[in-house]
């Protein structure tokens, strides 16, 4: 029986490895479980989702209301026509909570899948036990959610968001005044409740992100048992670059805060969507950065497993060709034995199948597959705001003009 990801001890059975799990763990994780919002296998998402989001969104919209700025009033920007703050708490909010699951799911077996395939020596087993508690121990930490607390306040509201955030009119959370802007009743609760409970939210997902980072790190160091002739061209490493699917609800996240922020300064500010195109680069390139460049970390091994194959497999299949030419081309074939169906064909064959295996083992655990489905969930949210440039008719004739 596997020990729950959450409790993984140290000293655990690496024969009978515990799940591997990055969100099972921290104080918020356990203030979930202790308000039933979460279990040990992480469900309940529906009732976190629903639960949070109106947390942080419900308010905005009652206390905008109350001070008259809900659809009209004074404000350039009114609630309700605030695109960005739906699609952060309504939209970007539920999709990370969810991609909680998603990770979740995805990951369990990863620990199990290198004790099947054998993947790490006997010797080395002390190592790979120590990363994964050091991983384990990082997911847990008190002191890591505290900080991530103190940089959403210090950093991400009083820094990012006033300065290079928020629009620079009069909206429903902040009105211009001579010496700079004023919050809002509503501006206030968005400022110092709301932005960052998904601040917090987002940090949380990236410090995650620098754990998995790490732990792959750290196995990466260890002399893995590589096969170069294993069928998945990435001698047996397969599952590990499998991981990146688990991030595509991630990557959505950060397409759809892109989209809402966007979406304003576009009906807003009179700006249009090609004005934006370094910004639409920058997040698609940051995330490629952060989801797929850990893989990259076994490149080194991957090569020299790739070379070390090359080369023994060269040496046997020298040996094993000049035997067969010299048995069946040059004579040296016993009389009594048949040349049609005989073995040495099928063996030349299996032979040459495998050095071709060796031949074709990547060394970038990434395939061009990967590339475009994160670029295309990251960009998808994005896609909508081409109707603020053509309308949907024009949009389709260009469509499938590119398809058909």
């Amino acid at each position: 029986m596997k020990t729950p990801a959450s409790a993984a001890p140290a000293g655990f059975d690496l024969h009978h490895p515990p799940d591997f799990s990055l969100v099972l763990g921290g104080p918020l994780f356990q203030l979930l479980r202790r308000t039933h919002l979460a279990d040990d296998a992480l469900m309940l998402v529906r009732q976190r989702i629903i639960v949070i989001a109106l947390f942080a969104w419900l308010p905005l919209l009652l206390l905008s209301a109350l001070e008259g700025n809900l659809w009209g009033g004074n404000s350039r920007v009114p609630f309700l026509l605030d695109i960005e703050v739906h699609v952060r708490f309504l939209v970007a909010l539920p999709l990370l909570i969810l991609a909680e699951l998603v990770v979740h799911r995805r990951m369990r077996p990863l620990l199990q899948q290198f004790d099947e395939r054998n993947l790490i020596p006997e010797y080395a087993m002390a190592r790979f036990e120590a990363a994964i508690t050091s991983a384990f121990r990082l997911r847990n930490s008190v002191l890591a959610e505290v900080l991530l607390i103190a940089f959403v306040y210090g950093v991400g509201v009083l820094v990012i968001w006033r300065q290079y955030v928020a629009l620079d009119t009069t909206t429903w959370y902040a009105t211009q005044l001579a010496g700079g802007s004023g919050l809002s009743l509503a501006g206030m609760w968005f400022g110092y409740v709301s932005l960052p409970i998904f601040q917090f939210l987002l940090c949380r997902w990236y410090f995650r992100l620098f754990i998995w980072a790490r732990f792959l790190w750290q196995v990466s160091r260890i002399e893995l048992s590589l096969i170069p002739t294993h069928p998945d061209h990435l001698g047996g490493l397969s599952f590990v670059s499998g991981q990146i699917y688990a991030f595509t609800v991630l990557a959505v996240a950060h397409g759809a805060l892109l989209a809402g922020n966007l979406a304003n300064r576009i009906f807003f500010m009179g700006a249009a969507l090609t004005d934006f195109k370094a910004e639409i680069a920058i997040v698609v390139i940051f995330m490629m950065f952060l989801i797929l460049s850990p893989l990259l970390f076994f490149t080194p091994q991957l090569a020299q497993a790739k070379r070390k194959g090359s080369r023994e497999y060269g040496v046997l299949a020298e040996r094993y060709v000049r035997e067969f030419d010299t048995k069946w081309v040059r004579g040296g074939a016993p009389a009594d034995e048949p040349l049609l169906g005989s073995a040495d064909i099928q063996s030349l064959a299996d032979l040459g199948n495998s050095f071709l295996l060796v031949k074709d083992m990547r060394i970038v655990p990434i395939k061009r597959d990967d590339l475009l489905r994160l670029v295309g969930a990251t960009l998808a949210p994005i896609v909508p705001l081409a109707l603020t440039m053509m309308s949907l008719e024009e949009l389709l004739k260009k469509l499938f003009g590119v398809l058909f």
